[in-house]
C-alpha cells in the first residue's frame, strides 16, 4: 500500500509539473516578444470623459440648516458632514487653540446620552466613525456606517452636534496632549520653517498663523470650551451633506426627526468676517541649528484667494514651475545638482489670502546658489513668457487631473457643499476648467507680474548659519539677516 500510494504521488507530481510547464510555456509571453517600450511622447491615450455632477437635492430646514443629499447604490454605505460656519478666526487671542480642542472634545467628550467610553464601544461594534474638528474659518462632524445601521448612528451623529457633554476628564486629556506637542514643536526642522514663514507673513497674532502656548492652554477652561461651542455651532449656517446607499424619503425623514427642532441656546453673531490679512514683512530670516546637516529653505510672500481673475493661469504657471520637466526641477535638481526636493506654489484659499511658497532642503554649502537660483526663476517668469510648449503641456496636466476631483459622489458633494459655503457660484469648477481652456502665454506672463512680487519675499533658512559657505551675506550687499528665536515658554508652575 505504501508503495502504491507513493507511486501515485510520484506519477501526480510528474503530470502537474507537465501541466503547470505547459501553462508557463503557453501562457506567458517570452521577453524577447515583450512590448517595445516607446518615448512618452510617443504613447496615446483614451481622452478622459467629461466630468459629470450626479444627481443631487438641495433644501433648507426652516431652523436655516442646509441639506444636500446625493444617492448611490453599489455599496451598502452612508456617509455624511455638517460643515459649520466657524473656525479659528473666531477664538480670543489669550486662549489661542480653544477652538481646535472644542471641535475635537465635540467627539471625544461624550454626549447628554452616551458617555465617551459608550459612545467608542458603540460605533466600534457597528464598523461606524463619527468624528468633528475645527480649522481656521471652517469647523466639520463627520460619520460613516453601514445602510443597515444608519438610523442608530445617525442618531448619534446629531447627539454629536447637538448635546456634546464636554466631559472634563477629556477635556484635560486633550489639553494635556497640546502640552506634549508644544513640548516637541522644535523637533522637525521642516516644521519649524513652515511654521515660522507663516507668522512672517500673516504676523504672530493672526489666527493663520499663531501658535498655542502654555499660557494658552492655562486660560482654557471647560466653561470656556462650552461658550465657544455655543456661539460656533449653530444650525443657520450649518451645511449637511448625505451620500451613500439611502432612501431619500426615509433620510429627509431622520433629517427631520433629529435636526427639524435643533435650536441653540445662545443665538450667535450672524456675518462674522473672516479677517483679510497683510503681509508683515519681507527680507532674510535665519534660525540657526547647528546640528543640522542641510538647511531648509522657504522663499515667498502672501498671495491671493481663489476668487482672483488670475486663478487659472497662476495655475498653469504652478505646472510650469513644478514636478518632473518642471522649470525648478530641470535647473534646480537636474543640472546643478542642488537639492532633491525644490517646489515654487502659489498656493489661494477660498476666503482668505493664501501664500505664494517655494523651497526646499539642500547641503549647506549649497545653500546660497539654491537661494540664487530660486530668486532668478521667480524673476524669469515675471519677465520671459512661457513657451507654447510650456503653456500645453501645464494645461493638458491641469485638466486632466479634473476627472480625480469627482471619482467619487462624496468628493463631488464635498466640492459642492465648500462653494456653498465661502459662497462661491456652483458652477465654479466648470469656469476655472473654461478659464484653463482659454488660457495663452501672454495671460500667465501678466497674472505672474500682477501676482509675483520680488520686492515682497521673504526668505528664512533653517541650518547650521556657520556652515552656509559661501554665506548668507553674499546674497546681497545691503541685506540685512534678521535671527529668529523659537525658544519655547517655559510652562508656569
Amino acid at each position: 500500500m505504501f508503495w502504491f500510494s507513493k507511486r501515485r504521488l510520484t506519477t501526480g507530481f510528474f503530470l502537474a509539473m507537465v501541466a503547470l510547464g505547459l501553462a508557463l510555456t503557453l501562457g506567458w509571453s517570452k521577453p524577447a516578444n515583450a512590448v517595445t517600450a516607446r518615448h512618452y511622447i510617443d504613447l496615446d491615450f483614451e481622452p478622459l470623459g467629461e466630468i459629470q455632477i450626479p444627481d443631487f437635492e438641495r433644501y433648507e430646514l426652516p431652523n436655516g440648516m442646509v441639506v444636500y443629499l446625493m444617492e448611490k447604490h453599489d455599496l451598502p454605505l452612508v456617509s455624511g458632514s455638517a460643515t459649520f460656519k466657524t473656525g479659528e478666526f473666531m477664538e480670543p487671542e489669550d486662549k489661542t487653540g480653544l477652538a481646535a480642542i472644542m471641535g475635537e472634545a465635540m467627539r471625544v467628550g461624550g454626549t447628554a446620552n452616551y458617555t465617551p467610553d459608550q459612545l467608542n464601544q458603540f460605533l466600534e461594534q457597528q464598523a461606524a466613525s463619527v468624528e468633528s474638528s475645527l480649522g481656521a474659518t471652517t469647523g466639520s462632524a463627520s460619520f460613516s456606517a453601514l445602510s443597515e445601521d444608519l438610523a442608530d448612528v445617525f442618531s448619534i451623529f446629531a447627539d454629536v452636534i447637538q448635546q456634546p457633554a464636554f466631559a472634563p476628564e477629556k477635556i484635560d486629556l486633550i489639553k494635556s496632549q497640546y502640552r506634549g506637542s508644544i513640548a516637541r514643536r522644535n523637533d522637525d526642522p521642516d516644521d519649524v520653517t513652515t511654521r515660522e514663514f507663516r507668522k512672517l507673513i500673516y504676523g504672530d497674532e493672526s489666527p493663520f498663523a499663531r501658535m498655542v502656548e502654555y499660557s494658552d492652554i492655562d486660560n482654557i477652561s471647560r466653561d470656556d470650551v462650552v461658550d465657544f461651542y455655543q456661539t460656533a455651532i449653530q444650525p443657520r449656517g450649518t451645511i449637511l451633506g448625505i451620500s451613500g446607499d439611502f432612501d431619500a424619503v426615509q433620510m429627509k425623514a431622520l433629517i427631520a426627526e433629529f435636526f427639524a427642532d435643533w435650536s441653540p441656546s445662545v443665538i450667535a453673531k450672524t456675518n462674522v468676517e473672516v479677517p483679510q490679512p497683510d503681509q508683515q514683512t519681507n527680507g532674510l530670516y535665519v534660525i540657526d541649528q547647528p546640528q543640522l546637516t542641510q538647511s531648509y529653505i522657504h522663499i515667498g510672500h502672501l498671495g491671493g484667494r481663489l476668487d482672483n481673475p488670475d486663478h487659472a493661469p497662476m495655475v498653469i504657471l504652478n505646472e510650469v514651475l513644478n514636478g518632473f520637466g518642471g522649470r525648478l526641477f530641470n535647473d534646480i535638481r537636474s543640472r546643478q545638482g542642488l537639492a532633491y526636493v525644490v517646489y515654487a506654489f502659489w498656493s489661494p484659499r477660498y476666503d482668505y489670502p493664501g501664500l505664494f511658497i517655494g523651497g526646499g532642503q539642500t547641503r549647506s554649502d549649497a545653500t546660497v546658489p539654491f537661494i540664487q537660483t530660486m530668486y532668478k526663476e521667480i524673476q524669469r517668469v515675471r519677465l520671459e513668457p512661457i513657451t507654447a510648449e510650456e503653456l500645453q503641456f501645464a494645461k493638458d496636466a491641469v485638466l486632466n487631473s479634473f476627472v480625480f476631483n469627482f471619482a467619487t459622489p462624496e468628493q463631488t458633494l464635498s466640492r459642492l457643499i465648500r462653494y456653498e459655503y465661502y459662497g462661491y457660484p456652483s458652477d465654479f469648477v466648470f469656469q476655472f476648467q473654461k478659464a484653463v481652456e482659454s488660457a495663452t502665454v501672454e495671460q500667465v506672463l501678466a497674472a505672474a507680474q500682477r501676482n509675483l512680487k520680488p520686492s515682497d519675499l521673504v526668505t528664512i533658512v533653517v541650518g547650521d548659519i556657520e556652515a552656509i559657505n559661501p554665506s548668507l551675506g553674499t546674497l546681497a550687499e545691503e541685506v540685512k539677516i534678521t535671527p529668529i528665536d523659537i525658544t519655547i515658554p517655559e510652562p508656569s508652575v
